[in-house]
């Protein structure tokens, strides 16, 4: 018999319809299944709809009200696919992967850089890798996209226009389409995970107020007044290579220890796509270290921004695992 899955669709490009506007999110899930009879071969489908946007609108309210179709889905199948725009899918599946460790079953994001109707479209082939990924992946949050399948924590839009639109940053990605079909890496798990003796019901809270800064050489310390009285409770900061912050002149490094003793959390990143931050090897960095914030490793600017709205979710019980590797997100230090 073949495997139950349940498709949850958000809108998107895949979903779009040309308007006097501008394409726009239009077509329901039962209209994707009709536009794709070949996928009935596949799987036995159920279609869903969550709520229909352009991804651009998609932001934290949405990530909880998409982990809560996940998990009422979750008791009815064997594999659950989502339709997603593709500008901030990164995103979606970075915090879904947080706020969804411990699901049994695979889920798996996908969309498309034409919409569906379009001749010339993605979305077909997308569409049948995601449930072909579904129906054979480990449990966990996985990006399919133009034959590759990623962990939500370690996928990042690279492209605008280009069909292979999304890529693993800082780990291999976990499968691969060619003409003999899907090849999973065994699991390959770039760090030990964590066990997370959470309440499923507990797992979804997030706190939305964490603010993203990439520094610019001259930044001004006064944004962090702004930080600070705006209310925001967690902020990333993407530093210069291996997490640099200058501190001659207009000194950011003070304003860490100001953050600080507002209790608002910090996690530095690079600015570099690839590789790491290391804020062992120059001395800007090791004043860092020096100003009781947290490093983000390995992390993409997608995987720390989400995973510190998770950990302020219930801020005294996961904060000892921001160090820690939770959905391959990270390599931890040893």
């Amino acid at each position: 018999m073949l495997p139950r899955i349940i498709l949850l669709t958000t809108g998107g490009t895949i979903a779009s319809l040309q308007t006097e506007s501008g394409l726009a999110p239009a077509m329901t899930a039962e209209d994707i299944l009709r536009l794709c009879p070949g996928l009935a071969g596949q799987a036995r489908i159920e279609a869903r709809d969550v709520f229909s946007l352009d991804s651009s609108n998609i932001q934290p309210e949405e990530w909880q009200q998409l982990a809560r179709a996940v998990c009422d889905a979750a008791r009815d199948c064997e594999g659950i696919v989502i339709t997603h725009g593709t500008d901030t899918m990164a995103y979606s599946a970075s915090a879904l992967s947080f706020m969804l460790q411990g699901l049994n079953i695979p889920v798996v994001l996908t969309g498309s850089q034409l919409p569906l109707n379009h001749p010339l479209s993605d979305a077909p082939a997308n569409l049948s890798e995601a449930f072909t990924v579904a129906t054979h992946a480990a449990p966990g949050v996985y990006v399919a996209f133009h034959h590759k399948v990623i962990y939500g924590t370690r996928a990042v839009k690279l492209r605008t226009l280009g069909f292979d639109a999304f890529d693993s940053i800082n780990a291999p990605a976990v499968g691969y389409f060619d003409a003999d079909g899907l090849h999973m890496q065994n699991a390959i798990a770039p760090c030990g995970q964590v066990a997370v003796s959470i309440p499923p019901e507990d797992m979804l809270l997030i706190e939305p107020r964490v603010f993203l800064l990439k520094l610019m050489p001259g930044t001004d310390p006064e944004i962090f007044d702004h930080i600070i009285r705006a209310g925001y409770q967690g902020l990333v900061i993407e530093a210069f290579g291996l997490g640099g912050l200058h501190y001659i002149r207009r000194n950011l490094l003070d304003c860490l220890g100001a953050l600080s003793e507002k209790h608002i959390l910090t996690l530095v990143t690079t600015q570099c796509l690839y590789e790491k931050a290391d804020f062992s090897i120059y001395e800007v960095g090791r004043h860092v270290l020096q100003s009781s914030v947290w490093g983000a490793h390995d992390m993409t600017t997608e995987a720390a921004l989400t995973k510190l709205m998770w950990v302020l979710g219930d801020r005294d019980k996961r904060l000892p695992l921001i160090g820690r590797c939770l959905a391959h997100e990270m390599i931890e230090q040893g």
